[in-house]
């Protein structure tokens, strides 16, 4: 199957510029990708709004500016390997994936890591490599990472995915539980800075798997 922009696709990468979106390797990246196969069929038809959608198991696939946002913030030239917590249906996978030269994501429902390696092997992106396993312990036989990106909300900072960045890598994340907000975080040797970016909306980081 190939990856190839759609009329929708277009229409919908407008409307994330018109949100200040404005990597063009980020919209090209998410323009590229079939996003109709990654919900069920029967929501095939508002794939390409610019709106969460349910995945079942109690996930959601992001809102496509969330997946643009957050991408946006990973684009530095220094980045090669980047840790994903939270595959879900691998969209944000996806787009991960031709970007940067190696992806390791890990997705704590079984059920949905098998569907998303489908997807993903079906879309020819062989740079990625699928765990199931709990996110909260990120992947750290494959560590360090340049960089780490959090699908799902922590009520507090997970020190294990701070430790498995390199020094100088960064990581995008959801933090809080009734309010959340979106940070980027920085590692420098033993210290970290924190910048916030903007209020958001996620299904929480739960600790565990499940089979």
């Amino acid at each position: 199957m190939q990856l190839g922009r759609t009329p929708q696709s277009i229409y919908l990468c407008q409307q994330l510029r018109e949100q200040g979106i404005c990597d063009e390797k980020v919209l090209d990246a998410i323009a590229n990708i079939p996003r109709q196969l990654f919900v069920d069929e029967a929501l095939a038809h508002q794939a390409w709004d610019n709106a969460a959608l349910p995945i079942g198991q109690g996930q959601t696939l992001s809102q496509p500016y969330i997946v643009a946002r957050m991408t946006e913030l990973l684009m530095q030239a220094n980045i090669k390997r980047v840790l994903e917590i939270g595959t879900g249906s691998g969209f944000q996978t996806a787009v991960l994936a031709q970007l940067f030269d190696e992806v390791y994501s890990v997705e704590r429902i079984k059920v949905l890591q098998f569907q998303a390696k489908r997807r993903l092997k079906n879309l020819d992106l062989h740079n990625v490599f699928t765990k199931h396993g709990d996110g909260w312990l990120g992947w750290p036989t494959k560590a360090p990472f340049d960089a780490v990106i959090v699908t799902a909300a922590a009520a507090l900072l997970p020190e294990q995915l701070v430790e498995q960045m390199r020094d100088g890598g960064l990581l995008v994340i959801p933090l809080g539980s009734e309010q959340q907000s979106l940070f980027k975080i920085e590692r420098h040797g033993h210290s970290v800075t924190q910048t916030y970016i903007e209020p958001v909306r996620f299904v929480p980081l739960v600790n565990g798997e499940l089979a």
